[in-house]
């Protein structure tokens, strides 16, 4: 299944793109990264960003992941864009997502390397 669900891996142009895409179906297009990357030096996190500059950073761990996974953790940073923390008020933007949990899921399962 995983194998099946897997994708080539992404160039930085193609996740800015799926950023905007993602933007635009889930938060209406509110969030607009300045940069979305992959980074090779992330080890404690699946993803970053710095809302100040409104830069995006993926680990490039999650290369080879399913797209929903990706997706996932790509959406969590940009609602970071426009809320800060965790609490309720980002975990509602991010409610429309109908991968969610099996995304948060899947990647409690490969480790404990929180998304931020």
């Amino acid at each position: 299944i995983l194998r099946s669900e897997r994708k080539t891996r992404r160039t930085d142009a193609e996740l800015d793109a799926r950023a905007a895409e993602l933007s635009a179906r889930y938060l209406g297009g509110r969030a607009t990264p300045s940069s979305v990357r992959w980074v090779d030096n992330m080890a404690s996190r699946w993803g970053s960003c710095t809302p100040l500059d409104g830069t995006i950073r993926l680990s490039r761990r999650l290369d080879g992941m399913p797209a929903y996974v990706v997706d996932y953790v790509l959406l969590h940073e940009l609602v970071h864009l426009l809320v800060p923390g965790h609490g309720p008020a980002f975990w509602a933007e991010l409610a429309g997502y109908e991968r969610l949990e099996r995304a948060r899921g899947f990647l409690e399962g490969v480790g404990s390397v929180p998304v931020t």
